[in-house]
C-alpha cells in the first residue's frame, strides 16, 4: 500500500483506547521501556511521532482527567478534548473543533473572522467526506479515495491496494500501483546511490491526522488481532463493517497473518515494547541504533526532485542483520517488522533541486539477495529487472524506521 495514510479517525480511536481508564504513569510505560532495554538509543522521529504526549512533571503538558462522566484532557496549550456518553468533543482554542457523535464525525475550522475558514470534514457510515473551501475535496468510502481540485479541474484518485505493502516482498504488485503508488519512485538499483544521482520522491505521508498512538503491551494483548476476528474488533473502536477504516483494518490484519519472505522473520508490533523486543532479539543484542528518515519538512509529502550530496554505510550485509519497521492503517500504532541478513543500510543526504532550501537526511536499504523475492513485485516492475540479479535498493519514508548493531 506504498505511504498509505492510517485512517482518518486513528487518532481519535486510539484517545479512546489509551486515555479511558488510564494515568501518566501507564501511559509513559513505552517511553520507560526503551529507555531501560535502549538507554543508548536516542528514539528516532518516526517512533517520537507514535508516543502520547504525556510529561507528568510539565506544567504545560496534557492532564487526563477521568471520572463516571467520561474524560476530560487538557493540552495546556489550549486544546482541550471530553469524552462523554454523548460522544467525543476536540477544540483546540485555535479554532478548530472536532465533534464525534453517533451519527459519525465533524470537523470545523474556525479562523476568527466572520465566516468560516473553509475546511470541514465529515465521517459517516459511508465514508470520509472533506471539503477546503478553496476548492479542493476529499471522498474516502469503499471503493478506496478520491481527491478533487476545483482550480485546474483534475481528479487524482489514490488507489489503497487490499493487501500487499511494497515492503513486504512476497505481493505482486498490480498496474494500479505501479501507475499511481507514490511507492514506486523509491525504488532503485545500488550503482545509482552516488552523489550527484537525482531522484524525484515523495517521502512522507500527507496524513489527514496525526499519526496512530502506541498503546501499552497489555493494553494490546487484551484486544483481539486477527482478521477471523475483525467482527469483534470494530466495535471496539466504533468503525461500522465495510466501511473504508474496516477495510484498511482488515487488509493490515491479513498482511500480518500473510508467511514471511523467505530468509526472513517478520511480527506485526502492536506496542512499542513488542518492537524493541523483535529488534534486539532478531539482532541479538540491545546496543543497537534505530534510524528513519528526516528532515524536509510538509515539502516532503509532495513529490520533489533531489539531488545526492553524500553517502555513508551505516550496516553492511551479513553479521546480524537488520530490522526495517513499516506502519500499518490501524486505530493504534501497528508496525510491520522484518528481519534480514542480506540487507545493507545507508545514510544518505539529499538535498532540494527546485531552489527549496530543505535538506533530508534520508535512509536507504539494499537487499542484496532477491531471489526469493515475489517476481512480479513493484521493484522489479519499476526497475525491469529479474529477481536474485542485482541488488535492489528503496528508500525509506519519513514514518518508516531501520534498526541494526552498532558498529
Amino acid at each position: 500500500m506504498g505511504l498509505k495514510p492510517l485512517p482518518l479517525l486513528s487518532a481519535a480511536l486510539m484517545f479512546l483506547v489509551v486515555v479511558v481508564g488510564a494515568n501518566h504513569a501507564a501511559l509513559l510505560e513505552p517511553v520507560a521501556y526503551w529507555h531501560e532495554i535502549l538507554p543508548r538509543t536516542p528514539i528516532p522521529t518516526a517512533i517520537a511521532k507514535h508516543l502520547p504526549n504525556v510529561h507528568a512533571d510539565d506544567k504545560t503538558a496534557t492532564s487526563v482527567n477521568v471520572g463516571k462522566g467520561g474524560v476530560n484532557v487538557n493540552t495546556g496549550k489550549g486544546t482541550t478534548v471530553g469524552v462523554g456518553k454523548g460522544g467525543v468533543d476536540v477544540h483546540t482554542g485555535k479554532g478548530t473543533s472536532v465533534a464525534v457523535g453517533k451519527g459519525g464525525v465533524g470537523v470545523g475550522v474556525v479562523t476568527g473572522k466572520s465566516k468560516p475558514g473553509g475546511t470541514t470534514v465529515g465521517v459517516g457510515k459511508g465514508g470520509v467526506d472533506v471539503n477546503t473551501g478553496k476548492g479542493t475535496s476529499v471522498n474516502v468510502g469503499k471503493g478506496g479515495v478520491g481527491v478533487a481540485t476545483k482550480p485546474k479541474g483534475k481528479p487524482v484518485v489514490v488507489h489503497v491496494n487490499p493487501i500487499g505493502s511494497p515492503f513486504n516482498y512476497i505481493y505482486a504488485a498490480s498496474d494500479t500501483q505501479l501507475n499511481t503508488d507514490p511507492a514506486a519512485a523509491l525504488f532503485f538499483l545500488r550503482n545509482d546511490l552516488r552523489p550527484g544521482k537525482q531522484f524525484t520522491l515523495q517521502l512522507a505521508t500527507n496524513d489527514v491526522v496525526p499519526a496512530a498512538t502506541f498503546i501499552t503491551r497489555p493494553a494490546a494483548e487484551a484486544i483481539p488481532f486477527s482478521a477471523s476476528e475483525l467482527p469483534s474488533i470494530l466495535p471496539r473502536f466504533n468503525i461500522p463493517s465495510g466501511s473504508g477504516e474496516a477495510e484498511a483494518m482488515r487488509s493490515t490484519l491479513l498482511e500480518c497473518e500473510a508467511v514471511p519472505a523467505a530468509g526472513e522473520k517478520k511480527r506485526c508490533a502492536t506496542s512499542l515494547e513488542s518492537m524493541v523486543d523483535f529488534a534486539t532479539g532478531s539482532l541479538a543484542t540491545r546496543d543497537v541504533v534505530a534510524v528513519g528518515t528526516e528532515g524536509g519538512g510538509a515539502a516532503s509529502a509532495e513529490r520533489r526532485p533531489y539531488k545526492v550530496k553524500a553517502v555513508r554505510r551505516a550496516a553492511a550485509a551479513g553479521g546480524k542483520g537488520v530490522v526495517a519497521c513499516h506502519p500499518e492503517a490501524y486505530p493504534y500504532a501497528v508496525f510491520f517488522c522484518h528481519a534480514t541478513t542480506t540487507a545493507e543500510v545507508y545514510e544518505v543526504e539529499l538535498a532540494e533541486e527546485d531552489g527549496g532550501m530543505a535538506t533530508v537526511k534520508a535512509v536507504a536499504v539494499c537487499h542484496t539477495d532477491t531471489a526469493q523475492w515475489n517476481p512480479k513485485h513493484l521493484a522489479f516492475r519499476v526497475l525491469k529487472v529479474k529477481p536474485g540479479k542485482v541488488a535492489v535498493c528503496h528508500f525509506l519514508p519519513r514514518d518508516h524506521v531501520v534498526w541494526a548493531a552498532k558498529a
